[in-house]
């Protein structure tokens, strides 16, 4: 019978755990998210365009 008991809370255990991995994935997709959008707006500004299309052309010569 203890080992019954064992086994039932080590899966409530894993179980629980499921869930965290879950909400943590959840949290790191918004965070690549919001990052890939940031990271979108600073390389379409037109300081930036100007600044990469100088390197590039530079690069080409």
């Amino acid at each position: 019978m203890h080992t019954i008991v064992t086994r039932f809370r080590r899966l409530r255990a894993e179980a629980a755990d499921a869930g965290m991995s879950t909400a943590e994935y959840a949290v790191g997709t918004l965070a690549a998210v919001a990052f890939a959008g940031i990271l979108l707006k600073v390389v379409t500004s037109p300081a930036v365009q100007q600044a990469l299309g100088g390197i590039i052309g530079r690069a080409l010569k």
